[in-house]
């Protein structure tokens, strides 16, 4: 939704637009903006054809917005829900923006209906509500690092999902998860090794040899360490969704097939 080119890149495709494209047997990609939302929205549903043809709509779009909250996020998730609601596609996946705007945008048709109690927005609203609050047909996925300040906006957003709206959260994904460097009993005879390392129990030619790589060794265990803490958090905070951990994967970016390599990470994961 927020189209920084990203996904295209992922799936080495040409830059998205609008309009929908197959990109691959029955596979399509779109990249959603408010302007071109809000003209298919006037061509839809004010059925007047002379003012979808109007130049740029984001003067219109801003003067809207700043009358009421909520109608930019409205016209964007509206877009996926008139999708889903026209069953377009078998399943709809969006690529949402940052944490701090999803709340809003899921939102955003409960807020709507709140300050308009009649009308024709007070009936779209009614429906986008129905399917976004539907549990069998929506849900949200986050996505986080295990590092601190990614995991404490994780925590918050998955407490303001359950506490403030409707909208429940389907999984939790911990990307670029480190693995264990050093782990069981292999721990206590590093940690034995880089003690005499470091005291000079060991002559000093081997010692000098060994202290560079076992103290990047150390760096990683510690940073491991601190991992699996924030992990723990946030398995705490997902509950009974758990958290899915997607490992740091040794391939290339450029590669074509990343996505299908993650996608087989995470089915493993699930099942």
């Amino acid at each position: 939704m927020d189209d920084k080119g990203a996904l295209a890149h992922a799936l080495r495709i040409e830059s998205l637009q609008f309009a929908e494209r197959e990109i691959a047997p029955n596979l399509f990609a779109m990249a959603m903006n408010t302007e071109d939302s809000l003209r298919e929205y006037i061509r839809l549903f004010v059925k007047n054809p002379l003012v979808s043809t109007f130049g740029p709509l984001a003067k219109i779009l801003d003067f809207v917005a700043n009358a009421a909250p909520g109608v930019k996020e409205i016209l964007a998730v509206g877009k996926l829900c008139w999708e889903v609601r026209e069953r377009n596609y078998d399943i709809v996946i969006v690529d949402a923006e940052a944490t701090g705007h999803i709340v809003a945008q899921v939102d955003a048709p409960a807020i709507l209906s709140n300050l308009v109690q009649v009308g024709v927005i007070r009936d779209q609203t009614r429906w986008m509500q129905e399917i976004l609050h539907d549990q069998s047909a929506t849900g949200v996925v986050v996505v986080t690092t295990p590092e601190e300040i990614p995991v404490l906006e994780t925590i918050q957003l998955l407490d303001t999902l359950q506490s403030k709206t409707k909208v429940s959260v389907s999984a939790v994904v911990a990307n670029r998860v480190h693995p264990d460097v050093v782990a069981g009993g292999d721990l206590a005879v590093f940690s034995q090794l880089a003690d005499s390392v470091e005291s000079g129990r060991i002559a000093s030619e081997p010692a000098s040899v060994l202290r560079a790589p076992l103290r990047l060794l150390c760096i990683a265990i510690q940073r491991r360490k601190r991992e699996i803490g924030l992990l723990e958090q946030l398995a705490t905070s997902a509950k009974e969704r758990g958290v899915l951990f997607m490992p740091i994967l040794e391939i290339d970016e450029q590669e074509a097939g990343i996505t299908s390599v993650m996608s087989s990470v995470l089915k493993d994961e699930l099942t």
